[in-house]
C-alpha cells in the first residue's frame, strides 16, 4: 500500500471504544439435543445472544450489527480454538414494535425478512440465524410475560399473566415474574390501576407482590410512628407556651424560641386557648 499511503489512515491499536468493552446482553445456552417448545426458543442452538430493548428504546441497524458483532465476538472470545462453532450461534432481538426502518435497511443490504409466526421474523442470508421478535404482535399463549412488558399491555394479559405467576413456587420464578412486573406497572399505570378495582385480580396482584406490600406497609408504619411521635413533641410544646405565656416576663417571641417553634404557629396556638 506504500504507493497509496497518502490516501489511507492508519489508526494503530484503534480502541473499539472509551470504556472497556462490555457485552450488555443475555447468553442463553441450551442443552444440546433438547428442542425447545415456546416459539421464539426454535431458533435456539447452542449459544444464544439476546438483545431486549425497553418500551421506550428504539432498534436500529446499527443495534442490529452490534448485537451480531458481540456473537463473533463471544464465539471469538473462548477458552480454545473454535470452542464455540459458528453453527452453535444465535441472535434474537425483542422490541415493543415493528422496527420498520430497520427492516427497510436490512431488505436495502440484500437480507429477506420472513415472518415466521405473528411477532417472529427471522433475517435470512447471514452465517449466524437471526430473529427479531416484535412483542405486541405476539399471541398471548406461551408469551405473557412479553406481552405485559409493552406499553399497551392488555388488561386480559395482565390478568393472564399475574394469575399465572402467582402459581410459581421457586424462588427464582417469583423473582422474575416481579421484575418483569414492576416495569409493566411503570409502562402500563393505568391499566394496573384498573386491575387493582377488580376484586379478583387485584387478589391475584397482592399475591404476587406480597413481599412489596409487605415492605411499603413497614414503611407506613415506621412513618405514623415518626409522626406520632411529632405530634405528641407538637403537643408537649403547646403546653409549655401556655404555661409560659401566663407566667410573667415571657414575650411570645422569648417562648417561640425556649419551645424551638416558629413564632406564628406559637400565636395561633395562644389565640387557639
Amino acid at each position: 500500500m506504500r504507493l497509496n499511503k497518502a490516501d489511507l489512515e492508519f489508526k494503530r491499536e484503534y480502541n473499539l471504544s472509551k470504556k472497556p468493552l462490555q457485552m450488555d446482553l443475555l447468553i442463553i445456552e441450551k442443552r444440546k439435543n433438547v428442542q425447545i417448545q415456546n416459539e421464539i426458543g426454535r431458533i435456539f442452538r447452542r449459544h444464544n445472544v439476546i438483545e431486549y430493548k425497553s418500551p421506550d428504546d428504539g432498534m436500529t441497524i446499527d443495534d442490529f450489527f452490534k448485537t451480531l458483532g458481540y456473537a463473533y465476538l463471544y464465539k471469538g472470545l473462548g477458552e480454545k480454538v473454535d470452542q464455540i462453532p459458528l453453527e452453535e450461534l444465535t441472535i434474537s432481538l425483542f422490541r415493543a414494535i415493528v422496527p420498520k426502518q430497520l427492516f427497510n435497511k436490512l431488505a436495502g443490504y440484500g437480507y429477506a425478512i420472513e415472518m415466521q409466526v405473528l411477532g417472529i421474523y427471522y433475517v435470512q442470508g447471514l452465517a449466524i440465524p437471526a430473529q427479531i421478535i416484535v412483542t405486541s404482535e405476539l399471541e398471548s399463549q406461551n408469551h405473557e410475560s412479553l406481552k405485559v412488558l409493552s406499553k399497551s399491555a392488555e388488561k386480559e394479559d395482565i390478568q393472564k399473566f399475574t394469575e399465572m405467576a402467582k402459581n410459581f413456587k421457586e424462588p427464582g420464578d417469583k423473582e422474575k415474574a416481579d421484575a418483569v412486573l414492576q416495569v409493566s406497572v411503570v409502562a402500563n399505570k393505568e391499566k394496573y390501576d384498573e386491575v387493582r378495582r377488580s376484586t379478583g385480580m387485584c387478589e391475584a396482584l397482592r399475591e404476587l407482590m406480597k413481599d412489596e406490600i409487605e415492605e411499603e406497609l413497614k414503611k407506613n408504619r415506621d412513618q405514623a410512628i415518626k409522626e406520632g411521635r411529632a405530634e405528641g413533641e407538637n403537643l408537649a410544646k403547646k403546653e409549655m407556651a401556655y404555661e409560659l405565656y401566663h407566667a410573667e416576663g415571657f414575650t411570645i417571641e422569648r417562648i417561640a424560641k425556649l419551645v424551638k417553634m416558629d413564632q406564628k404557629i406559637v400565636e395561633e396556638w395562644l389565640l387557639q386557648k
